[in-house]
Order: structure tokens, then sequence, then C-alpha cells
């Protein structure tokens, strides 16, 4: 009762006594023979489980099952109520009628039991004629393991000449965390998964970012459901934690940076609204960056839809009023909106100045009103501008 007690007191708290997927058998078995009962399915995450086994007689009867008893002690570090419990759990129950039992993980080796009575294999066994019993199986034990889905329990009767009525009872304790199904294995199919996305090339913290990605997903989901996935639906859990995934590891500036370049190449491929929405889309949910906001607004220009290209180039302004790119294109979204006042303003004041290192306002000027000539944007301004820049 003591080393029960003990058990008992060493469980962990983060996980529950499951009284839904409990065995509960009673069997009749007659003097001098075996029998052998298979357990209801063990959940995922057991990592424990308590039985009982009672030997009546006909004028004997259970005061209470088993899990009703554990529910006194829910929570298995709770001392006091753990003590009454498992003085409760081995309370009297007379009789005279006793058998020995074993335990297996396997049909097989039970049924081989049942036969000669050989407890081969087994991953417990009981020699000693009992008329009662109660104990814990830990994780310890080859009986409880993450390959454990059902035991198997062997019977063998004491009798000489009467038949005896055995109560088996048995309750599993889940581990909340590991009833996630989030095994080692299942955490290393997933890792060899995230690690073939194709941002990983661009990540310089990669394990730290492959382990939290796979963090975020064990919480989010259960490992079974996400083995069931569809690959689109995978590729959409993966691409809505990858940002937060960058965000934790300091890294978000990547994904903008990977978002603006695969925009650009649709855009150039004859997909522009593609690359807008993928540019919304980055805004939106993740990136606040200026240089999004700022292609994005060329993007509008290009795609003649001028007011919205001034609003958002606007909004670049806002998050980085130094950089002249942005201050070029908002001098075009003016000149497009027919505000020639405003965009001549910003043309006198850059005029003498370099978008780069390498190229001036007025040459970026000149090659961005020949793009857009190209792309159908015209106005009525763009002479003016050009004689003012000479």
């Amino acid at each position: 009762m003591l080393m029960f007690c003990s058990l008992i007191f060493s469980q962990s708290s983060e996980g529950y006594w499951d009284n839904v997927r409990t065995t509960n058998e009673t069997i009749n078995l007659s003097a001098g023979k075996r029998t052998v009962i298979k357990s209801t399915d063990l959940p995922d995450g057991t990592t424990e489980a308590v039985f009982r086994i009672s030997i009546l007689d006909d004028n004997q009867k259970l005061a209470s099952s088993l899990v009703s008893l554990l529910k006194s002690i829910p929570d298995p570090t709770g001392i006091s109520q753990g003590s009454a419990g498992a003085v409760y759990l081995l309370s009297t129950i007379s009789g005279d009628d006793k058998c020995r039992y074993a335990i297996f993980n396997n049909e097989k080796d039970a049924l081989q039991y049942q036969k000669t009575g050989e407890a081969k294999n087994a991953c417990f066994v009981q020699n000693t004629p009992i008329n009662k019993e109660a104990k814990l199986l830990t994780e310890n034990s080859s009986c409880v393991s993450n390959s454990s889905k059902n035991l198997w329990i062997g019977f063998e009767s004491d009798n000489w000449f009467m038949k005896q009525k055995i109560v088996f009872e048995l309750v599993p304790w889940v581990n909340e965390k590991l009833s996630r199904g989030w095994t080692t294995a299942a955490k290393k199919s997933v890792l060899d998964e995230i690690k073939k996305l194709d941002i990983i090339s661009s990540i310089a913290k990669k394990n730290e970012f492959a382990g939290t990605m796979l963090d975020l997903i064990s919480k989010k989901t259960t490992y079974k459901e996400f083995k069931n996935l569809f690959p689109e639906e995978k590729q959409k859990i993966f691409s809505d934690l990858t940002f937060v995934a960058l965000k934790e590891t300091k890294e978000d500036k990547i994904l903008s940076e990977l978002n603006r370049k695969k925009s650009e190449e649709l855009f150039n491929s004859g997909k522009k609204e593609a690359a807008i929405t993928m540019l919304e889309n980055t805004i939106a949910s993740a990136s606040k960056s200026a240089s999004d906001y700022n292609l994005l607004g060329k993007y509008y220009i290009l795609t003649l839809q001028y007011e919205k290209a001034l609003k958002t180039l606007k909004t670049a302004e806002k998050i980085d009023e130094y950089d002249l790119g942005i201050k070029l294109n908002l001098a075009h979204a003016y000149v497009l909106t027919d505000d020639f006042k405003k965009a001549k303003e910003i043309h006198k004041r850059f005029a003498n100045q370099n978008i780069s290192a390498d190229v001036s306002w007025k040459q970026q000027t000149k090659d961005d009103f020949t793009e857009f000539e190209k792309q159908g944007v015209n106005s009525k301004y763009f002479s003016k501008i050009l004689k003012l820049l000479k």
C-alpha cells in the first residue's frame, strides 16, 4: 500500500484521469481455468494506469467503481486526498477465492498464456494467488508506453472446485501535453518538413526558427490532425505561422523582402493583380515596411489606380520621410491626380540630389516617365516636369 501511495504521489499534475476510456469487466471464471480480456483503447498521452482486481462470490458487491474513487484524487500530487483515496482503493473486499494474473502488450502472448499458463513476454506477472489487488503501472513499465494502445490481461483461477467472479477495472492517467501526439518521432517528422520550406535558405537562425515553428504548430493542432491535413492545408498553416516565428526570432524583415521579390516576379510576368494582392496581404498581416508601401504605390500607378497610389505613398512617406524613392513616386502620384503644384514643389526640392549612390533624381524621373508611357500611364504634366529638371 505504501508503495502504491508513493507511486500516486510521484505523478505529474499536468494531466487527468480519463474516466471515459476506462476498462470495467466482470468475468465468471470456472475453477482452474484461464481467460484473457482486452482493455479499452488507451488514449494518446497515457503515461500511467491504475487498475484494481476484486475476486467476489455471489454475496459480495463493490461499494464504488475505481473511477469514482479516483475522483477523490483528481490531482495525483494531492497527498492528503491521495492517501485517503489509496487506502480506500484497498478497502475491505473479503473472500477466500483467489487468482493469478499477467498483463501483456499483445494478444499473441496473452493467448499463449491462456493456453499454457506461461507468462512469456508479460509486462507484469502476479504468480502469487490474490483475492484483491490495486496497482499503478507507470511509464517506466513496459506495460505503458507510446506504442501501447491496448493491454491484454490474463487470469487463472486458483480455485479447485468453485467458479469465481473477477471484477477488473483500469483507468488511464493522461498527460495533457503528450495526449496531443507530439512524440519525439512526430516532432522530427514535422521538423523535416519545416526545413524544406523555401524561406529556410534565407534565414540566419535556421534551427531557432524551425524550433519556434514546431512549437507554434504543436500548440495549434494535434499531430494526428496535422498528419491528416491535405498539402494545401499544411501550406496554409506554414504560411500563417511563418511571420509569427520570424518575429519571435527577430528576423521578420526577411518575409517582407521575400514577398517583395516574389511580387516583382509576378508583376513582371504579367500577373499584376496577384502581385498587388501579395503585397496587400503582406502589409495587412505582417509588414509595415515603407518599402512595401512604396512598391505597392508604384504598382497602383502602373495599373492606373492613382488615388490608391497617392494614399499608399503618403503612408510610406510617414514611415520613412528620408527615402527619396518614396518622394519621387509621391510626386508622380500628385502629377497623375492633377496636383501639379505639389508635384512641382517636390521636384524642385530634390532635383539636384541622388535617389541612390549611382542614380540621380533627374535620371530616375526620365526613366520612370518612359516606363509609364510604355504601360499606358500618361499625363499632360510629364513634359513640364522634364523642362523643370533641365
